[in-house]
């Protein structure tokens, strides 16, 4: 079995509508513990969160809330 190096994880989030906006979210979810890589996309409304180990989507969910935010799920 092979050490895994990292995860990645795209989520839907509703109310992005700009480069502010992708900001915002990705500033948030990058202070997150383990976060490596945040790639917010107003356009498609996901946003790719790459982490060293599978993010509690609660923790996610408060991130983009604190933005100002909705998370809906995964994509």
């Amino acid at each position: 079995m092979s050490a895994q190096t990292s995860v990645t994880t795209v989520y839907k989030v509703t109310g992005m509508t700009c480069g502010h906006c992708e900001g915002a979210v990705s500033a948030e979810i990058s202070e997150l513990d383990g976060v490596s890589s945040v790639k917010a996309a107003a356009a498609t409304g996901e946003v790719t969160v790459t982490s060293a180990a599978p993010l509690d989507e609660e923790k996610v969910r408060a991130a983009v809330d604190e933005a100002g935010y909705e998370l809906t799920g995964t994509a």
